[in-house]
């Protein structure tokens, strides 16, 4: 699974959540953008356009799925995949992420496997970046 040179975005308004899952996306070489809410994270995103979003469901301001929503109405930003990041794995809230367009759900505390495997599974364009 390579995942070197991937821009991975990922928005929680946890620092302990932002740092482990910096750590775990640095080890294998990804280029991580923090952000601490959605607001912080839309101009970064416009910015730098990453691979891969992670986004925390319950955030202050602009919640995971007021941002999640806003990325996936923008016409440059819409095939960005948005993963939601929740401690809740309740139904409810993986139908939600789905109405806004999430493109998947992952509960934390997640471990750097399951971190790297979302990673990997909505990054296809990656492998062609390599032939280029």
């Amino acid at each position: 699974m390579n995942l070197n040179g991937l821009k991975i975005m990922v928005i929680d308004d946890s620092n302990t959540i932002r740092r482990s899952a910096e750590i775990f996306l640095a080890q294998v070489g990804c280029q991580v953008l923090l952000a601490e809410d959605g607001f912080d994270a839309l101009a970064k995103i416009t910015d730098h356009k990453p691979d891969v979003i992670f986004v925390d469901i319950m955030m202050p301001r602009l919640d995971g799925y007021q941002t999640c929503a806003l990325i996936k109405k923008n016409q440059q930003l819409r095939s960005t995949p948005v993963i939601m990041l929740s401690s809740k794995d309740g139904l409810f809230d993986r139908a939600r992420g789905r109405m806004v367009g999430s493109d998947e759900y992952l509960t934390k505390p997640f471990t750097k496997d399951s971190l790297l495997k979302a990673v990997a599974a909505h990054a296809p364009q990656h492998s062609n970046k390599s032939n280029q």
